[in-house]
C-alpha cells in the first residue's frame, strides 16, 4: 500500500513539472559557462552567453584557444591529474575501512561496541577545522606534510566517521536469516563479509562513494594545508583560484576550466548513477 501511495505522488503531473523546472534551474549556469567557454575575449566581454544563438552559424565567433592556453599556460592539466591521485584513493581507502568496521559494529558481538560507535558517530559533528592545527604538526613532525599520502590518510580520517554511519544503517538492515544461513553452512565473518554483505552493500557504497569523491574533488581548504603551495603539487581547485587571482581581466579562461573541473564528477555520477539510486531508495519504501 505504501509503495503504491510513494508511486503514484511520483507520477503525478505536478511533481513531475517541478522536477524538470528544477533541472533546468540548475543546469542553465552549467550550459552558460559551457557556451562563454568556446566565445572569443572580446564576445564574452561585450554580451551575454546567449547572444550566441542569435547567430551561431558564424564559426568566427566560437574558439578552442581558451581550451588550449589553459591547459598549457594555466597548468590545468597537471592539476586534472594531480585531483585524481588525491580523489581516487581518497575515496576508496575510507571505504574500504569503513565497510569492515559497520559490519563489526553491526553483526560482530565484543565488548564496548555500544560505545565505540557512539563515539565515532560523535565524531561527526567535529568541524574538520578544529583538526585542522593538530594534524599539520604532527604531519611536519612525520615529514608529511607536501605528500600525496598525508592528504590521502587526511581525508580518509576526515571521512571514516560519516561512513561507518551510513554503511552501518545499511549493512545492520540485511536480513538476519541471511547471516545466520552463512553461519550455520560455516562460513567465517571474512567470508560472509567478503562474499555477501559487499554485494548486497553495493548501492550504499556507491552512494557514499559519489559524495565523497564530490567532496574531494572540490575541496580547497585541506589541500592547501597539507599540499601547501607547490605548483607541481596544487590541486584542481588551487589551480583554479590561482586564475581567478593573476587572471583578473582575462576572466574568460575561467569558463573552460571551470568546465573542465567538471568532467570527473560527471562521470563519476553517470558512472555510478544506477547504484546512486538503488542506495537512495533503499528502505525508502517497504512493501
Amino acid at each position: 500500500m505504501k509503495s503504491y501511495k510513494f508511486q503514484k505522488i511520483l507520477s503525478s503531473g505536478l511533481v513531475q513539472i517541478v522536477v524538470i523546472a528544477l533541472c533546468l534551474l540548475w543546469t542553465l549556469p552549467s550550459f552558460g559557462v559551457f557556451v562563454s567557454s568556446f566565445r572569443l575575449p572580446d564576445q564574452i566581454a561585450l554580451s551575454g552567453w546567449w547572444k550566441a544563438f542569435e547567430t551561431p552559424l558564424e564559426f568566427s565567433q566560437w574558439t578552442l584557444e581558451n581550451y588550449a592556453e589553459v591547459l598549457t599556460s594555466g597548468g590545468l592539466a597537471n592539476s586534472f591529474l594531480n585531483s585524481l591521485i588525491v580523489t581516487i584513493p581518497s575515496t576508496l581507502l575510507p571505504i574500504m575501512i569503513s565497510a569492515i568496521a559497520a559490519y563489526a559494529f553491526a553483526w560482530i558481538k565484543f565488548p564496548g561496541r555500544e560505545i565505540l560507535f557512539a563515539i565515532v558517530v560523535g565524531l561527526i559533528v567535529m568541524p574538520i577545522q578544529m583538526a585542522l592545527i593538530p594534524v599539520l604538526r604532527m604531519y611536519n613532525q612525520l615529514g608529511w606534510t607536501g605528500t600525496f599520502m598525508g592528504i590521502w590518510l587526511a581525508h580518509t580520517g576526515f571521512a571514516i566517521p560519516m561512513a561507518v554511519y551510513l554503511l552501518y544503517n545499511f549493512i545492520s538492515q540485511i536480513p538476519r536469516d541471511l547471516i545466520e544461513a552463512a553461519t550455520i553452512d560455516g562460513a567465517t565473518h571474512y567470508q560472509i563479509f567478503s562474499g555477501l554483505v559487499l554485494r548486497l552493500s553495493l548501492p550504499a557504497i556507491a552512494s557514499f562513494a559519489v559524495f565523497e569523491f564530490l567532496w574531494i574533488w572540490n575541496d580547497l581548504l585541506v589541500a592547501l594545508v597539507f599540499l601547501g603551495t607547490r605548483a607541481e603539487l596544487a590541486v584542481i581547485t588551487a589551480r583554479l583560484t590561482d586564475l581567478i587571482g593573476t587572471r583578473g581581466e582575462a576572466w574568460y579562461l575561467l569558463t573552460a576550466g571551470a568546465f573542465i573541473s567538471m568532467l570527473a564528477p560527471l562521470v563519476v555520477f553517470f558512472g555510478l548513477q544506477r547504484f546512486f539510486v538503488r542506495g537512495m531508495l533503499a528502505g525508502a519504501v517497504k512493501e
